[in-house]
């Protein structure tokens, strides 16, 4: 059973930075894609950044430019770092490691809380 543990959340004034982390218990990330999702209150959870086991990545439109995904396979850990932070990217984010040839399970860790004020 994989399991993904994020941290690295917390509170940030708007224009901050911050950097999440998400380290798996396996090597998934070696050989699986990953994303970060967030949930806001009373909104649907939305992507915010994916990257593929070959590295491609990709971004949601309200967060080009200002964040960055990034794996570190030795670690068995993926990042977002989080830039310019708005009021509106306060979430619950999440780190997902998706079913794959791989790993046939969804994986999801708890989430780590990030609250932007304004």
């Amino acid at each position: 059973q994989v399991q993904l543990v994020e941290s690295g959340g917390g509170l940030v004034q708007a224009g901050g930075s911050l950097r999440l982390s998400c380290v798996a218990s396996g090597s998934i990330f070696s050989v699986n894609a990953a994303g970060w999702y967030r949930q806001a209150p009373g909104k649907q959870r939305e992507l915010v950044a994916s990257i593929t086991s070959d590295g491609f990545v990709n971004y949601a439109e309200s967060v080009k430019g200002r964040c960055t995904i990034s794996r570190n396979n030795a670690k068995n850990t993926v990042y977002l770092q989080m830039n310019s932070l708005k009021p509106e990217d306060t979430a619950v984010y999440y780190c997902n490691a998706p079913p794959s040839a791989y790993f046939k399970g969804d994986y999801w860790g708890q989430g780590t809380q990030v609250t932007v004020s304004s």
